[in-house]
């Protein structure tokens, strides 16, 4: 109720603040458009579009200002064509009539100034009815001295007309009722006017900037899908140079000595080459530990579920799983929550310190939503050089949101959320 109240009280100053923000920018815009218009063909119109379109950058931005109390949500801030630098004043002052934001705030001026009108009156109206109607025995016995208690109103008509006789008694419940029905219908009434002249704002005002906005992103994503991967080639790389690399020199070293040793001292030769199959068989383990990192077969043949039970079942902590899933998803999207965790139980393992762990996945339809959290020693962080510095790119790189709540001593709860 108080929330319905709160949001009733914005719509209302939200109609009647716009009508004096949407009446001077009516005036401004069909007064400076066809004035510049008219007198284009002598240059002076030029200039004058200009200021016109300067102007209108003010009075837009004082009804962008408050698009975000009635849709209750942000809206993107508008970027307007700049000059390029060492330009003269003229390009920069005239370099508006080439912005096409501006020109939609012209436009913006035209098509709200009837909503604002029409929001206006209906504000100023219902409200002012509706505190007549719901007042009226406070006041009417004023009416009824001064007039006689016989005056042809229209309640008394309506009143007799119900078979209630003209009583003031009856007018005051006529009245009361009526105003009931219009309180009631003030909330719907006054949000969809409220609505209309929003959505008008916010297709004219910030279509542009939020297309702006949306390519940065896709451009920040971009980014850090190609940073991730880089980070992961350069690690395998490296784990691969420091790991099974080494190992095969040191087995080729090992085989060559059992060669020689073969025909001088067998028994020898024989250690050697047990020792070579030990390595081996090491190697062959780091390996599968290394292309765990790059793609389980597991993930791309049964899926999620069954790669992320895989997963927690090779952890050295025990691990908690709890899934909730429906089939499939997006290559993208089941190699991002496979991999995140997988990084997160590592860094569980290496610098926790937990004895147990949980691994929570649910689908809310629009995305999916992994917690993973242990009883360690928490302070994790995503500083660069710690466990996790990669986790933010790799989410980052499929447009995901994520949160770390880690503080010292415990425990630690990472959240991830992945558009699906």
């Amino acid at each position: 109720m108080r929330k319905t109240l709160r949001q009733l009280g914005v719509d209302t100053g939200y109609l009647l603040s716009m009508f004096f923000i949407a009446l001077p920018a009516f005036i401004i815009s069909i007064v400076g458009f066809f004035l510049g218009l008219g007198t284009a063909v002598i240059w002076i119109g030029v200039p004058i579009a200009a200021a016109t379109l300067f102007a209108m950058r003010g009075m837009a931005a004082a009804g962008r200002a408050q698009l975000p109390f009635v849709l209750r949500r942000d809206v993107a801030r508008p970027r307007y064509k700049q000059a390029r630098e060492g330009s003269s004043g003229l390009r920069r002052y005239l370099t508006v009539l080439t912005d096409g934001q501006s020109w939609l705030n012209l436009l913006w001026a035209v098509a709200v100034f009837p909503v604002a009108i029409a929001g206006f009156v209906i504000t100023v109206v219902w409200w002012c009815a509706t505190a007549a109607t719901l007042l009226y025995p406070l006041y009417a016995w004023i009416i009824d001295a001064a007039v006689g208690p016989n005056n042809d109103d229209g309640l008394h008509y309506a009143t007799e007309w119900l078979g209630w006789g003209t009583s003031y008694f009856a007018s005051s419940v006529l009245a009361v009722i009526g105003g009931v029905i219009m309180a009631l219908l003030i909330v719907p009434v006054l949000r969809g006017m409220a609505m209309a002249e929003a959505l008008i704002g916010k297709g004219m005002l910030t279509s542009i900037s939020g297309l702006h906005e949306r390519i940065d992103q896709l451009a920040e994503s971009r980014d850090a899908a190609t940073s991730a991967e880089a980070d992961a080639l350069r690690r395998i790389e490296r784990d691969i140079h420091d790991g099974p690399q080494q190992r095969l020199v040191s087995l080729g070293m090992e085989l060559a000595r059992v060669r020689r040793q073969l025909a001088v001292n067998p028994e020898a030769a024989q250690e050697t080459l047990d020792s070579a199959i030990s390595q081996t068989r090491e190697t062959i383990d780091e390996l599968r530990v290394l292309s765990r990192g790059i793609a389980p077969p597991i993930l791309t043949d049964r899926g999620l579920e069954a790669a992320l039970a895989a997963l927690t079942a090779r952890s050295l902590v025990p691990v908690e799983l709890e899934t909730d899933l429906n089939g499939r998803y997006r290559a993208a999207v089941e190699s991002t929550v496979y991999f995140v965790t997988a990084e997160c139980l590592t860094n569980v393992a290496k610098h926790s310190q937990a004895t147990k762990a949980t691994v929570s996945v649910e689908d809310w339809g629009d995305r999916l939503v992994l917690s993973v959290g242990d009883n360690g020693v928490g302070g994790a962080h995503v500083s660069k050089g710690h466990g996790l510095s990669g986790l933010a790119d790799r989410v980052k790189a499929v447009e995901g949101q994520w949160t770390v709540d880690s503080p010292d001593g415990g425990p630690t709860v990472i959240v991830v959320e992945v558009p699906c």
